[in-house]
């Protein structure tokens, strides 16, 4: 790798610093190219990507990034998963490590916040963002159902005490 792609490596994984809402730093070791290709795949579906970065040129890429505190998770070897959205990265990590002991996490940052291990397994068990948008339509639409319901509610009432006294009649 000559020195133009040094810098332009730099440059990106600056941007991936910069811009994700979560960065995952975990170990790959002993790993094999179909799971890493699963771990890519599940990480596309969750809206999260994943980068294997030296660690020097990572390090270079941290200097002056509001999560630079991950430097020192940067040993080994090292595998990045981020995400814009500050939860989708740290779930796929979660469960893909859930079903490999060979994918080890180290910690992270959430912005300017180092996360530890325990750190990450915390935000992975929060409800993502699309979740929540989900969550908050639900509860803005349920005032008008339960309006909706009791305003058709006395027509239906009427509709079953009118249905009685015609069985009684008959």
């Amino acid at each position: 790798m000559d020195r133009a792609q040094k810098e332009k490596l730099v440059e990106e994984l600056g941007q991936i610093f910069e811009s994700s809402g979560v960065v995952v730093v975990s170990h790959y070791a002993g790993l094999t190219v179909a799971e890493m290709q699963d771990l890519r795949a599940r990480a596309r579906e969750n809206g999260s990507s994943v980068r294997v970065a030296k660690n020097r040129l990572a390090k270079i890429a941290l200097d002056g990034k509001p999560c630079a505190s991950i430097a020192d998770y940067l040993t080994g070897m090292t595998v990045l998963t981020y995400s814009e959205d500050p939860v989708a990265a740290a779930k796929v990590s979660e469960d893909f490590a859930k079903g490999n002991d060979k994918f080890v996490i180290l910690g992270g940052a959430m912005g300017e916040n180092a996360l530890d291990r325990a750190g990450v397994t915390a935000v992975s068990k929060m409800p993502s963002r699309e979740e929540l948008i989900s969550t908050i339509a639900g509860m803005l639409g349920a005032p008008a159902s339960n309006i909706a319901g009791a305003i058709g509610a006395p027509a239906s009432n009427i509709a079953s005490i009118l249905s009685t006294i015609e069985e009684k009649a008959a």
